[in-house]
């Protein structure tokens, strides 16, 4: 079993939103690796860091995402620091992976003030910069196909369901 496809990205990209539209249109399961650390750690990711520390969250995110990429089968979203373990990106290696590229405006549009992303406190907009610059060649190492996410939901959900159909050259959308 193996997901149809992988949505990787920073926050802001919309990887939940577009994994939505892509597992309604396309009729598979939505599942998100965020999700299921809160299901297993039974709080949200904002009070895993606050009382566990980003090392512990780290850990319980590695796992569900080495759980999901071997028992799901549809759409699988992973949280935007997934890709940072280096076996993570040793095992996405075998999958379909789509990386859902947004701009720093529009990711920081659509994060807002977000309290619940605890690595976005402080200014919101420059911590968000510096992560996406800190992770995009890691993002870039993981895809498939790469996909860009600055316009409206509906569109960006074709684009990745066209890249998923197309003949696989590494290419951009």
């Amino acid at each position: 079993m193996s997901p149809r496809v992988v949505l990787v990205g920073p926050p802001g990209a919309g990887k939940t939103t577009i994994g939505k539209l892509i597992s309604k249109r396309l009729a598979l399961s939505l599942r998100d690796t965020d999700a299921d650390v809160e299901t297993t750690a039974g709080k949200p990711i904002a009070d895993i860091f606050v009382d566990d520390g980003e090392p512990a969250f780290r850990a319980l995110e590695k796992t569900a995402v080495a759980e999901a990429l071997a028992t799901h089968d549809g759409v699988l979203s992973l949280g935007g620091g997934a890709i940072l373990d280096p076996e993570t990106r040793a095992a996405l290696a075998s999958h379909t992976v789509v990386f859902l590229d947004v701009g720093l405006a529009q990711a920081s549009r659509r994060v807002g003030f977000n309290r619940d992303r605890p690595l976005l406190i402080g200014n919101p907009r420059s911590q968000l910069m510096k992560l996406m610059d800190a992770r995009r060649d890691y993002y870039l190492e993981v895809a498939t196909v790469t996909v860009p996410a600055d316009g409206p939901a509906g569109a960006v959900a074709d684009a990745v369901i066209a890249a998923l159909s197309a003949p696989a050259d590494g290419a951009q959308a």
